[in-house]
C-alpha cells in the first residue's frame, strides 16, 4: 500500500477529494454522492405524495389513477429514503439511534420524529384506499388451494385488521379517513423535505447554504421532482400495458384505449408540474439575486465557484437543460408521450444538478477562501467505501425504490390494470 493509498484509507473524503490553491489541510469533501442523493430522495416522497393529495384532498378527479399509483410509490420512496444516510455512515448500525432517540434538538435527531409521523400517515392511508380490495381477496382466497393461495388469504386477513364491513357507511367513513390523512399528510411531507434544506440552511460556517430560503427551495423542488418520477413511471406502465393489449396478453382495455388515458393524464398532470417549475426556478433566482446584491464578505469566494468554477453545472445543466429547455418542452402546444418522457427526464436531471451544487459546491471553496477542492466520484470500487460513495452505490439507491414498489404491488395492485387493481378511492 502506497503512501496516498494509506492517508485515503485512514481519511473519509481523501480517495475523492482533489485540492487546489490554499486549502487546509484536514479540509476535505466529506459529504459525497449519497449526501446528493438524500434530499434529492426525499424530494421525490414528498413529490409523489402531494401529486396524490391533488386527487384526495382536492378532488382533481381527472388524476385518480396517477394519485393511487403515486401514494404507493411514495411509500417505497419512504423506506427507500433513509439508505443513503446509512451508505454515508462509517457505522451505519448507529444509524438506527436516530429513531430510537428523536428529540427536537437535532435537526438529524428530530428527522426521527418526522419520518415515523409521516410513515404512519402514508401507511394508514394506503390501508384506507386498498381496504375494500383487501376484503375482496379474502373473500376470494377464502377456499382456494394451494399453499400460495392460503399465504395471500394469511396476509389479505392480516392486513385488513379485521375491518370486514363492506356497507355505505364504512365506504363513507374511508373516505373521509383518506381525505383528512392526505391533508394532514401535505405539511407533513413538505416538513419532512423541509428539513433536508433546513439542515443545510443552518450551517453558518458555509456562506453557500446559509440562507433562509434554502429549505422553501428544497421543498418547491422537490415537489418538481416527484411529480416528474411519478409521470415518467406512469408512462413507462402505460407503454408496458399498451405492448401487453398488443400482443394480447391480458388485455384490459385495447392499446388504443390506454394510449389515449395515458396522453391526457399526463397532459393533465403536466400542467401542474410547469406550475411548480415557475416557482421552485423563481425561488432559486431570487436567491441568487439575493446574495449578488447584498455581496457581503464571502460573496467573492462564491461568485467565483458560481460564475467561474461551476458555471456548467449550475447555468448549463441545472438552469440551461435542466430546467429552460424541458419548461418549453411541456408548454409547447400538442405534447406528446416521447416529448414528455424527454422532458420529465431533465427535469429529475435538473433537480438533481440542484442537489449536487448545492452539497458538492457548498464544499468546493476552502475555509480559508482561497482553496478549491474537486470532488471526483469513485467509480470501479476497490473497497467497501469507495462502493458506498461511488457510482455502484449510487446505482443501487436509484434502484431500490422500484424494487421495492414492485414488491409492494404484490400485495397491493395498483400497476396491473383492470380487475386486479385496488377498488374504490
Amino acid at each position: 500500500m502506497t503512501g496516498l493509498e494509506a492517508h485515503a484509507a485512514e481519511v473519509h473524503g481523501a480517495a475523492w477529494t482533489i485540492k487546489e490553491m490554499f486549502v487546509y489541510p484536514n479540509e476535505y469533501i466529506y459529504w459525497s454522492i449519497q449526501i446528493v442523493l438524500y434530499p434529492f430522495m426525499t424530494g421525490l416522497v414528498a413529490g409523489a405524495f402531494v401529486l396524490s393529495s391533488l386527487y384526495h384532498v382536492f378532488g382533481r378527479t381527472e388524476l385518480k389513477d396517477m394519485a393511487r399509483f403515486s401514494l404507493l410509490f411514495s411509500f417505497a420512496l419512504l423506506v427507500a429514503a433513509p439508505m443513503p444516510l446509512l451508505f454515508h455512515l462509517l457505522q451505519p448500525q448507529r444509524g438506527v439511534f436516530v429513531f430510537f432517540t428523536p428529540h427536537f434538538t437535532s435537526a438529524i435527531a428530530a428527522f426521527g420524529i418526522v419520518f415515523f409521523t409521516y410513515s404512519a400517515i402514508v401507511a394508514s392511508e394506503i390501508w384506507f384506499v386498498s381496504r375494500t380490495f383487501f376484503v375482496h381477496e379474502i373473500e376470494r382466497l377464502r377456499n382456494a388451494e394451494g399453499i400460495c393461495n392460503r399465504v395471500r388469504y394469511c396476509c389479505y386477513r392480516g392486513m385488513s385488521l379485521g375491518a370486514y364491513d363492506m356497507g355505505p357507511g364504512a365506504d363513507q367513513a374511508d373516505h373521509k379517513a383518506i381525505k383528512i390523512l392526505s391533508g394532514i399528510g401535505i405539511p407533513v411531507a413538505c416538513f419532512l423535505h423541509g428539513y433536508a434544506g433546513f439542515i443545510f440552511g443552518s450551517v453558518k460556517a458555509n456562506a453557500l447554504w446559509m440562507t433562509p430560503l434554502m429549505p422553501v427551495i428544497f421543498i418547491m423542488s422537490a415537489i418538481v421532482s416527484g411529480i416528474a418520477l411519478c409521470m415518467l413511471t406512469y408512462i413507462i406502465i402505460m407503454e408496458y400495458r399498451k405492448l401487453r393489449a398488443l400482443r394480447n396478453r391480458k388485455p384490459w382495455m385495447p392499446a388504443k384505449d390506454i394510449a389515449g388515458v395515458e396522453i391526457e393524464t399526463v397532459k393533465i398532470t403536466a400542467r401542474y408540474l410547469v406550475g411548480f417549475m415557475v416557482a421552485a426556478i423563481s425561488l432559486e433566482l431570487l436567491d441568487l439575486v439575493f446574495r449578488g446584491y447584498t455581496a457581503v464578505k464571502s460573496w467573492d469566494i462564491l461568485r467565483a465557484v458560481i460564475y467561474e468554477r461551476d458555471f456548467i453545472d449550475i447555468f448549463i445543466l441545472q438552469y440551461g437543460i435542466g430546467n429552460l429547455l424541458p419548461f418549453i418542452m411541456l408548454l409547447w402546444p400538442r405534447l406528446t408521450v416521447r416529448r414528455a418522457v424527454v422532458a420529465l427526464v431533465l427535469v429529475l436531471m435538473g433537480v438533481f444538478m440542484m442537489r449536487w451544487n448545492v452539497v458538492i459546491g457548498g464544499q468546493s471553496f476552502s475555509l480559508t477562501f482561497a482553496g478549491f477542492m474537486h470532488y471526483h466520484m469513485p467509480f470501479m470500487p476497490h473497497n467497501l467505501e469507495t462502493y458506498r460513495e461511488g457510482f455502484f452505490g449510487l446505482l443501487t439507491i436509484l434502484v431500490l425504490p422500484f424494487v421495492l414498489l414492485w414488491l409492494v404491488n404484490k400485495l397491493v395492485p395498483v400497476l396491473s390494470g383492470g380487475e386486479e387493481e385496488t377498488s374504490g378511492h
